[in-house]
């Protein structure tokens, strides 16, 4: 294995990231292993499975907005809706003996009493205690309850392997923001929440899977977090790989899609950025020159 790429959490802002998985497919460049935080998970799945048109870019984000205002705002009901709908076509390709491996990191929860709060009626206030957490880069809490784990295709492993049985658990999962998000996350019968309390892009991870190319995809203008909590930048360099970030030239709130709120036009706009990164990476050819 080679090359890798890393796609970050950013809930609508995902739509950036989709665009470039879009540019770089367009121009052919081949990934050995596509791995995902929150909710750019479908989007890295469609293209580990080849069929990445199917997701029809911004349409795919106006659909999951739609359901959520639809939903009355309950984003976990809107999320847990939408799910099979994009989910069932990736049953085949996803999972064929020599597929492209797709890897969807989630935080696992790992105290008896962090289950307790994460998944009970505590959630949302210590959802809301991690987000005022943030203003102090203060992950402690997240280092005395939580775990990123990889949930994969190729894993040898039945424990954290990626399967159509528990697919749609792990969608869900790595999305589940605690503030916000009302519905327990489970797989296999663990708790679980969104990735990015440990893992906001998995690009250290996919190093350390033997990537020693790994394209890491950001839908933020800033530096790339290790996580939420903004304590660590990812580096450009990570034991024999090197990261390159790809990230939009603008704050794409400016042009209309913020973490929960969006517009049709700025969806459209900052996946067609999106794309136009992807090419433009592409044709820089930083990869081909690594290989």
């Amino acid at each position: 294995m080679r090359i890798g790429v890393a796609c970050s959490a950013g809930s609508y802002k995902g739509v950036f990231v989709h665009g470039v998985l879009a540019g770089l497919s367009e121009l052919e460049l081949q990934a050995n292993i596509y791995a995902a935080s929150s909710s750019t998970a479908a989007a890295a799945a469609y293209a580990a499975a080849g069929d990445l048109p199917s997701l029809e870019g911004p349409e795919h984000w106006k659909r999951m907005y739609t359901g959520y205002v639809a939903s009355n705002y309950d984003v976990s009901k809107a999320v847990i809706e939408a799910i099979p709908e994009y989910s069932e076509r990736l049953l085949g390709a996803l999972f064929d003996k020599g597929a492209i491996r797709l890897a969807i990191a989630v935080s696992a929860v790992t105290t008896k009493e962090a289950e307790e709060l994460t998944q009970g009626p505590g959630a949302r206030r210590l959802g809301q205690q991690l987000v005022l957490a943030t203003r102090k880069r203060d992950r402690s809490w997240a280092d005395k309850n939580l775990q990123t784990r990889l949930f994969e295709t190729g894993n040898p492993s039945a424990e954290f392997k990626l399967t159509a049985n528990n697919m749609n658990d792990v969608f869900y999962a790595t999305t589940r923001m605690l503030h916000a998000w009302k519905t327990p996350a489970w797989i296999d019968g663990q708790p679980y929440i969104d990735a990015s309390y440990t893992c906001m892009c998995p690009a250290l991870e996919l190093a350390e899977m033997g990537c020693t190319e790994v394209i890491a995809v950001s839908p933020e203008v800033g530096p790339l977090y290790r996580d939420f909590f903004q304590s660590v930048e990812i580096p450009s360099k990570y034991l024999d790989a090197q990261i390159h970030l790809i990230r939009p030239k603008r704050d794409l709130a400016e042009i209309g899609v913020d973490y929960m709120k969006v517009t049709d036009e700025g969806l459209n706009v900052a996946y067609e950025l999106g794309i136009e990164a992807g090419r433009e990476f592409t044709r820089s050819g930083v990869i081909s020159r690594a290989l």
